[in-house]
């Protein structure tokens, strides 16, 4: 039996493409390339725990109304639970499951002492307000209070999420237990326990790993061509770093629209006309207006998809022009594309690699808050580089000697220690 096989179907168009099925082609072709036995296979398919709660609250005008929860678990063989909560219209339990399971490979490759976990509620934070919004997320997280703590689960911002969110749910837990635990989620606010250099950790750990793949080919970043879908967090953080660093960003976009200048964006005054146009790009004076659709295609250096699953598929692959593609979102690039492109020769700097800049920061918050003792920015950004570059040369190491693309190093890698954690561990009972 497969995971597939315990979570319900969801209607969805012809075009549509499971992210939980592609989660599952990689886990089998990391297994086929270690020669996993299939019994271990069995266990890393399935998630340990999958919780749906009710959310009922009441709104501003009264009406009380009921939002499904979810908190998928997927393995804890390394350590506790680790995983965002993401509120989006978009939000289904595949979904989730699909991300738990790469946040388990994810957090291995890295290094880091955690599984992979992710929830998730179906909503449009857009459409409520802020009181709305907390209680939405006091209640979901006071509903899964049996199931988190800093030594079991420790949520973390997503997309629709931010350290707001996180700190309503870290006081809820507190609340419930009676005393402060800032261990409990991460992406915190700074003066409740959070990190210095989260906000931004997504998206330097993104211009990290192009940085590291560009200086392997024997460029730098001074001058490079990049094309970013999605300026959200992460996507105006990678903006952000790389413009610093010296690179053209000649495309940014937002769900609305994005704006193109062959001579490169001005990133501050982008940022700057974001803010104050509810966080869309669109208008821009100094850009023309270019669809996302068009944006994905625009020839360059460097492509960043950093929105949803799903971007590039086997419909426009031969359209992409980048050279390269650094996946800064969750599964931008589907299955049949990503083989597309290994024929045709461009780098795919896979997800669980390029955008875990944000669980590794994530990371270092928790051992900051069980500690008690609170690093200057610098410090987190070092230790964070470290951790991220060794993890990209691992990744180069093991696809040079296995012969295979970066993606499926990486995965041979985040399974392969996953699977002999479990197997060294036993089962039980």
């Amino acid at each position: 039996m497969s995971l597939k096989s315990l979570l319900p179907l969801e209607a969805a168009s012809p075009a549509y493409i499971c992210p939980f099925d592609q989660a599952c082609s990689y886990l089998e072709a990391a297994a086929k390339e270690l020669r996993l036995d299939q019994g271990l296979v069995e266990i890393l398919s399935h998630p340990r725990k999958v919780v749906t709660v009710s959310v009922p609250i009441k709104l501003d005008n009264g009406e009380v109304r009921i939002f499904a929860g979810h908190r998928v678990q997927h393995a804890d063989v390394l350590g506790p639970y680790k995983g965002g909560i993401r509120y989006h219209p978009a939000v289904t339990l595949r979904e989730v499951s699909a991300l738990a399971m790469l946040m388990t490979w994810k957090c291995a490759l890295l290094g880091i002492p955690y599984g992979g976990a992710k929830g998730g509620i179906a909503i449009d934070p857009k459409s409520y307000s802020v009181g709305e919004l907390e209680r939405i997320s006091r209640r979901y997280i006071s509903e899964l209070i049996k199931d988190i703590g800093p030594s079991v689960d420790i949520p973390a911002p997503d997309m629709g999420t931010s350290a707001r969110e996180m700190a309503w749910m870290m006081d809820t837990y507190s609340v419930n237990v009676g005393h402060a635990v800032p261990g409990v989620v991460t992406g915190k606010p700074l003066s409740i326990g959070g990190s210095r250099g989260r906000e931004m950790a997504t998206g330097r750990g993104v211009m990290i790993i192009i940085r590291e793949a560009l200086a392997d080919r024997g460029k730098s970043l001074v001058g490079v061509r990049v094309v970013i879908q999605g300026f959200g967090n992460v996507g105006s953080a990678a903006a952000e770093l790389l413009h610093q660093a010296g690179a053209k960003i000649i495309a940014v976009s937002t769900g609305a629209g994005g704006v193109f200048s062959k001579d490169g964006l001005d990133i501050p005054a982008l940022k700057a006309y974001a803010a104050e146009n509810r966080k869309s790009v669109v208008g821009f004076p100094q850009a023309v207006s270019i669809s996302n659709a068009d944006l994905l295609t625009l020839p360059c250096d460097v492509l960043i998809p950093a929105a949803l699953e799903n971007q590039i598929t086997g419909e426009n692959v031969n359209k992409v022009q980048a050279k390269m593609i650094a996946e800064a979102a969750n599964g931008p690039v589907t299955l049949e594309a990503n083989q597309l492109l290994g024929v045709r020769g461009v780098t795919v700097l896979p997800d669980i690699l390029a955008n875990a800049g944000g669980v590794v920061v994530s990371y270092l918050e928790w051992v900051q808050g069980l500690s008690y003792v609170f690093w200057d920015e610098e410090r987190v950004n070092r230790e964070m580089e470290n951790l991220m570059v060794r993890a990209y040369r691992q990744v180069v190491q093991q696809s040079e000697v296995r012969q295979v693309p970066l993606r499926l190093a990486a995965y041979t890698l985040g399974v392969g220690r996953v699977a002999q954690a479990l197997t060294d561990r036993g089962l039980y009972p």
